[in-house]
């Protein structure tokens, strides 16, 4: 691999997955729905249940517990196997003219033309490749880079859309 600005081993865990999924939802609509739904089936269930049979029980359990508890785990679940297909041994490189991706099994470049975005969250970096797939660094890979590493990053898509427009 020729001389990088930034090169990580990209590590990337089934909780990291889980983490990032967790932000999507509840930083959305769909997060304020299912607060909503939540806390509603919480006041049903205290309001009426000395008055239902144990199969309604069931239903309200069911659905207290469907977002907090049930959504969160069959996330945990799918992030495992998508972390499991990950090659353990992939290496990350980034300068001036893209992205450089290296395992045992590939070598590949992305332009940053081919970069459609990136979102800084709590603790991790986000860059996104398409719509809803992309690579995900946390702070314990990019560690002090991190703001710098994030700045490089925005300023080479700013420089793709000026030369787009």
């Amino acid at each position: 691999m020729r001389k990088m600005k930034y090169e990580f081993s990209y590590e990337i865990t089934a909780f990291d997955l889980w983490k990032l999924s967790m932000y999507t939802i509840y930083s959305s609509a769909i997060g304020v729905c299912n607060i909503v739904f939540t806390i509603a089936a919480l006041l049903l269930a205290a309001k009426f249940w000395g008055y239902v049979n144990d199969f309604v029980k069931i239903l309200f359990i069911l659905g207290i517990s469907l977002f907090p508890i049930i959504q969160p785990a069959a996330i945990y679940f799918r992030a495992k196997k998508l972390a499991a297909a990950i090659p353990k041994d992939l290496q990350m490189g980034f300068d001036d003219s893209g992205i450089y991706i290296k395992s045992e099994k590939q070598n590949s470049k992305l332009k940053w033309n081919m970069v459609k975005g990136i979102s800084k969250k709590l603790d991790m970096i986000v860059l996104f490749t398409t719509t809803k797939h992309g690579y995900i660094f946390t702070d314990n890979v990019l560690g002090k880079q991190k703001e710098d590493f994030y700045k490089f990053v925005v300023s080479k898509i700013d420089m793709k859309q000026q030369k787009s427009n």
